[in-house]
């Protein structure tokens, strides 16, 4: 019984000295590899003296197409060169041999170096470490060198809008737009600990080693592929010199999954020169926080509504007098010409409002309000960027019946470009709202990861009504944009060009001769890879879109098919 018993004893020892060893084990793993860049700039740094926290974020990267990481915002690493002025024994001296390495401003250094009751004054920042290390060399005195960190962007301008950057908000250093922003609470660092002794950091208090903090720290991976994105901003930066435009914008999606591929705004901006920046209006995303009235490329939307709900068929016939009258307003086709007895095929080929407004007339206000607000106009979709503005809808509620009427050919209500470019994937992709998002992927500090996906997709169209729309756009691509010249042999590609009045702040009502553009397309077109949006705010000298993003859109549309490989489909 007594052996039993001892047996027995020398069980749950032997336990419990395991379970102290794992725990151990572990808390070294932590401290080694978790936070061993932290304690290997503790020790690059012991003979220095810091005069603040040693800077410490996760890192962001874009992905490519294969799978691998490319960094998009990372840390740098440097030398601050500080002087003592009180130590500083002869400043002409110092001066004259710091600048043989550095350039330094002599006026500046005067007025410093004469602070004799300040300790610390900053000479330069962000020094590399080879002149660091000359300038170490000389010895003089009262020159101090302290190592530095901070935040850095190697693809400069790439993806701007979509990263972000950091700031201070009062005394705090944090992400200030974007991903930068969205993501704060994972890539921030405590750095309380850079501090501790590495042996006091194993053997504290067994409590605290094995408690879990309720934020984990990592890196963000996102869905944005480099290569894409430049090829993008190339674009866009090509069409706001054509064409003068006060700015311009694109988005490039997965509509099967909503991921963004690229996304882009021009004039952008670089996040490591943020002192190049007369207007900080720059920095907002007009992707998502600016809302526009979007002209015909909601028409589409209407037509699948129209068609979903049974009221019409491509086929279905009316007779296009070139105008119509509702609540003492009239509504004409672009050009004010009639057609005459057209089907609704012609609608989108032509782009005829009085159509659209035929197709709404069908559904009844009610009805096709409902499907406008399923289609998600009304409100946000979810991206992770922050301050994502709501669509203007308020004309679905109207008592009036012409708000309707301009609403199904996208005057009257406004939303963002990442809201358009959301409801126009349902009419490719089966039907399905969709969430957009950029991130990815989320790579803990301590070990493993997790997905990132949109959430939970809505079935908002008949999978046989999306077969029917794309049908149409791809006629419309083949035989009536730029009259079928641009008609692809081997792939299929729906589209729809958007032309919208820009409406007149001031004066109420719209400009007479200022246009919003707008382009989206999807392919191949039965079983799309991609969706494009791209819009063109105040060209000058074109009226039309189908003349200023025709061309910019079938170029970013080849570039893919090409880049990613893309059997033909036909």
């Amino acid at each position: 019984m007594k052996k039993e018993e001892s047996a027995s004893r020398i069980t749950i020892i032997s336990l419990c000295i395991l379970a102290v060893a794992l725990v151990y084990i572990g808390r070294l793993y932590y401290v080694q590899i978790v936070q061993g860049d932290i304690f290997v700039n503790k020790a690059d740094r012991q003979y220095l003296q810091s005069s603040h926290d040693f800077f410490d974020r996760g890192s962001i990267f874009f992905q490519t197409k294969d799978g691998d990481k490319v960094s998009a915002a990372t840390l740098k690493t440097g030398f601050i060169i500080a002087i003592n002025p009180k130590l500083v024994r002869d400043p002409e001296f110092t001066f004259t041999k710091i600048n043989e390495i550095i350039e330094l401003d002599k006026k500046d250094f005067d007025t410093k170096v004469a602070k004799k009751s300040d300790p610390y004054e900053e000479l330069v920042k962000r020094i590399e470490p080879e002149k660091a290390n000359a300038i170490k060399a000389l010895k003089l005195p009262g020159v101090e060198i302290y190592k530095e960190r901070w935040r850095y962007y190697p693809g400069n301008s790439m993806a701007a809008h979509a990263l972000g950057f950091i700031g201070y908000n009062e005394d705090v250093l944090a992400g200030r737009y974007g991903l930068e922003r969205s993501y704060e609470d994972t890539l921030q660092r405590n750095n309380e600990s850079v501090y501790v002794n590495f042996f006091a950091e194993i053997f504290s208090n067994i409590k605290q080693t094995i408690s879990v903090d309720s934020k984990l720290e990592g890196d963000v991976v996102t869905s944005i592929e480099p290569t894409v994105q430049a090829y993008l901003q190339q674009e866009l930066k090509k069409v706001i010199e054509t064409w003068n435009s006060d700015f311009s914008g694109g988005i490039v999606m997965d509509p099967r999954n909503g991921e963004i591929i690229a996304l882009a705004t021009s004039p952008t901006f670089d996040p490591n020169n943020l002192q190049d920046q007369k207007n900080s209006n720059i920095f907002s995303s007009k992707l998502v926080e600016g809302t526009y009235e979007m002209g015909s490329i909601i028409k589409p939307l209407t037509m699948a509504a129209g068609i979903d709900a049974g009221v019409v068929t491509p086929t279905t016939p009316y007779f296009d007098t070139g105008f119509i009258t509702l609540n003492g307003r009239k509504i004409s086709n672009y050009d004010g010409k009639a057609r005459g007895s057209v089907i609704m095929q012609d609608v989108l080929s032509q782009s005829l409002n009085v159509g659209s407004a035929f197709v709404e007339r069908q559904l009844g206000n009610k009805r096709f309000a409902e499907y406008m607000l399923n289609y998600g106009l009304g409100e946000e979709s979810g991206i992770d960027l922050p301050n994502e503005a709501y669509g203007q809808v308020e004309n679905l509620k109207s008592p009036r019946d012409i708000e309707y009427v301009t609403a199904s050919f996208g005057q009257g209500i406004a939303m963002t470009p990442i809201a358009t470019i959301r409801a126009l994937a349902t009419l490719g992709n089966g039907g399905i709202l969709v969430n957009p998002h950029i991130g990815k992927k989320i790579e803990y500090r301590i070990g493993g990861s997790k997905k990132i996906d949109g959430g939970v997709t809505k079935q908002i169209l008949k999978k046989e009504t999306s077969e029917e729309i794309t049908r149409m756009l791809v006629k419309v691509v083949d035989t009536s944009l730029l009259n079928g010249k641009v008609k692809l042999d081997n792939y299929s590609i729906a589209a729809k060009t958007g032309t919208a009045q820009i409406a007149n702040p001031n004066g109420g009502g719209y400009y007479e001769d200022r246009y919003l553009h707008s382009f989206f397309g999807y392919f191949p077109a039965y079983e799309p890879r991609f969706i494009i949006f791209l819009f063109n705010y105040y060209p000058k000298g074109a009226k039309y879109a189908s003349e200023t993003l025709t061309y910019p859109f079938m170029d970013i549309a080849k570039f893919l098919l090409n880049y990613y490989q893309i059997p033909p489909d036909r």
